[in-house]
């Protein structure tokens, strides 16, 4: 699991953190405030570490239009686009097999002319450090100054020649990285037919694209999660059933049917509501993804109903608690937080398993707070306008109703 999560340098954020992490974690604030930059984070490195080794002639990966985030370069993404500034990313997670339960790591990129190296990285627990620093010779071993090999923003290529604590931290990195998924904002809209060419999909893709695969070849899998998702559904009050069937004999091209009330007529998932087709993905993640497993979720509440937004709160707090699985969201939803809110009252949620930040920006510069839930779900501190305005809405309706009624006497 990830625990905590810092940087300097990114974007808007000149400084941050480390902040921790919990198994659902949750960024709110308003349009431009720095939420996405930091899932960004995440997504920047996983991507690098998960770079063919023989592809890999820089410290960063910053992407393409292919890739899980496409950054473009280091001037693009470094604090107000200072190229003489140092970018700094940190990331804390459990790491038993490095002989501690909780490991930090970090890593410092500069830019000297138009190379962009790794300056230095650690891993640190609480008793112990190891890594690397740039020296004019190269990358140096920090405990022996050894001269080593670099390896990207977080390890060496020649696993022989590092310490053995450094390769297992590197390898325990790759490994946390690799239970990542991402599900991003923007879902692909609802298709008439969907191909499926018996392939296995890790994931449902951070559009949703393998959704429909995934569905079909968990059936051959004998992995069907098939039941969980049509129950979830029926829950959130968006359909009765569905059907995946295929279109023709050859088998290769399929299509959705949908019912949306008991003893209805089926019709195809492009006739029924835009919302169904933006959960589902969502949805078939959270019970398809291995235990263990990290889902970043963009505004997984995207055109759904308040209603369904809030009930989709439950769905999360049942992956975290019974699937292990680690959620780390970024909403616009006061639905989903309330109901959040309100299962931790109701000790369906710990407010310990939670960490919840609120971001805004204050004089160009992303700030995040750390929301104080105790353990009856009241936010100790809950900002101003934190989901706009309503009370002051309310009252100018008020006053507007007063002065045209008055006219009129």
């Amino acid at each position: 699991m990830i625990t905590g999560l810092g940087t300097q340098n990114f974007k808007s954020w000149e400084d941050l953190g480390p902040i921790p992490f919990a198994p659902l974690t949750g960024f709110f604030g308003a349009n431009n405030s720095g939420k996405t930059s930091l899932l960004q984070i995440l997504l920047l490195l996983k991507q690098t570490v998960e770079r063919e080794p023989s592809d890999w002639a820089e410290a960063l990966w910053f992407g393409d239009a292919g890739s899980l985030v496409n950054l473009r370069n280091f001037d693009a993404i470094v604090h107000q686009h200072d190229a003489g500034r140092t970018l700094r990313m940190d990331v804390a997670f459990t790491a038993p097999r490095t002989g501690s339960r909780m490991v930090t790591f970090s890593t410092d990129i500069v830019k000297s002319y138009s190379d962009v190296r790794v300056e230095g990285l650690t891993y640190t627990s609480n008793s112990w450090q190891v890594g690397l620093k740039w020296s004019p010779q190269g990358h140096r071993n920090i405990a022996t100054n050894q001269q080593m090999t670099a390896y990207r923003c977080h390890g060496v290529v020649d696993y022989s020649s590092p310490p053995p604590r450094l390769k297992t931290c590197q390898l325990a990195l790759e490994a946390q990285f690799a239970r990542v998924h991402h599900i991003a904002s923007y879902r692909i809209p609802p298709h008439h037919t969907y191909p499926w060419g018996g392939e296995h999909p890790k994931n449902v893709g951070q559009h949703g694209e393998h959704t429909i695969p995934i569905l079909l070849s968990g059936r051959i899998n004998l992995r069907s999660i098939e039941n969980d998702i049509l129950k979830r559904l029926q829950e959130l009050e968006l359909i009765h059933s569905y059907n995946v069937r295929p279109t023709s004999e050859q088998g290769r091209e399929y299509e959705i049917l949908v019912k949306q009330y008991e003893g209805g007529t089926a019709v195809p998932l492009t006739d029924v509501g835009f919302g169904v087709s933006q959960v589902l993905p969502v949805l078939t993640e959270c019970y398809f993804a291995d235990e263990g497993s990290t889902l970043i979720l963009e505004q997984p509440e995207a055109h759904l109903h308040p209603k369904v937004q809030a009930e989709l709160a439950d769905v999360l707090i049942d992956v975290v608690k019974n699937r292990n699985i680690q959620i780390i969201l970024e909403s616009h939803s006061e639905h989903l937080l309330h109901r959040l809110q309100r299962r931790i009252a109701e000790e369906e949620l710990l407010a310990d398993d939670t960490a919840f930040y609120f971001c805004k920006i204050e004089y160009g510069m992303s700030r995040s707070e750390r929301l104080k839930v105790d353990e009856y779900g009241n936010i100790r501190n809950y900002p101003s306008d934190f989901f706009g305005d309503d009370l002051g809405d309310l009252v100018r309706k008020t006053e507007a109703e007063m002065k045209r009624r008055e006219a009129t006497e």
